[in-house]
């Protein structure tokens, strides 16, 4: 499914299973765009996928593939994935019938989008997202779709057990270009955290925290046919 050019769109960050605040944010006449992330972590994924299932079904919105929901996919695909705790609450709690529906979705979902000077991505931007569609997300993993799951990493893990990411794909959006994605929880003050690049670009992360003590944020944008002085972000922390 493409964003539709004419109407103002809804850009919500990672879930990870907090369904009730999906769920408010999905309650709009704007059409929803989701980052990705939508399970794992907080207290009910299956109801995060029926809110996405039902947003793909009614056509008023889609999600973006992050990299829990490609594991998911593999996961429900019967192709080897490393099962943490995170995962397996996940799987224990979907359906056969949610099961089947969910990985039809995960399988069409696009790893990043392009709209007139808009980029929708999970993880960080790469120059060739501009040039061509993304790749079967569960397939073999080339270096765009590395950046679009995965974020740009130096191979260290840090004292979390988290790879250490870093940021330098952010100097290489184009003039006039915004990315919005999620993966990096870099905020310091609750609300989504602006990164500006070195020739004119922008990087727009929604990632709050939401199923992992945080709350879910998102940004509500003007239709891409449609100039606009600003932009309104919304967090919200969750119930």
């Amino acid at each position: 499914m493409m964003i539709p050019d004419g109407l103002p769109l809804r850009v919500v960050g990672d879930v990870h299973g907090d369904a009730r605040a999906f769920a408010f944010a999905a309650e709009t006449d704007h059409f929803v765009v989701q980052l990705g992330d939508l399970t794992d972590s907080g207290p009910d994924s299956a109801a995060a996928l029926e809110t996405a299932l039902r947003l793909l079904e009614e056509r008023r919105g889609m999600f973006i593939l992050g990299n829990h929901d490609r594991k998911l996919g593999r996961a429900l695909g019967g192709q080897p994935v490393r099962v943490d705790a995170a995962l397996a609450e996940t799987l224990r709690q979907l359906p056969p019938r949610l099961r089947e529906r969910a990985l039809e979705a995960i399988e069409q979902a696009p790893a990043w989008v392009v709209q007139r000077g808009r980029v929708f991505v999970h993880g960080g931007f790469h120059t060739a997202m501009l040039e061509s569609a993304p790749p079967p997300g569960l397939g073999r993993v080339d270096a765009a779709l590395s950046r679009a799951l995965f974020g740009q990493t130096t191979g260290r893990v840090q004292a979390d057990g988290y790879p250490e990411r870093v940021l330098r794909w952010v100097d290489r959006i184009p003039p006039g270009t915004t990315v919005y994605c999620g993966h990096d929880r870099r905020s310091t003050d609750g609300r989504p955290y602006v990164r500006h690049s070195h020739n004119g670009g922008r990087a727009i992360f929604l990632d709050t925290g939401a199923g992992k003590g945080g709350h879910l944020s998102w940004i509500d944008l003007p239709p891409a046919n449609v100039a606009s002085a600003g932009i309104a972000i919304e967090a919200i922390s969750s119930p």
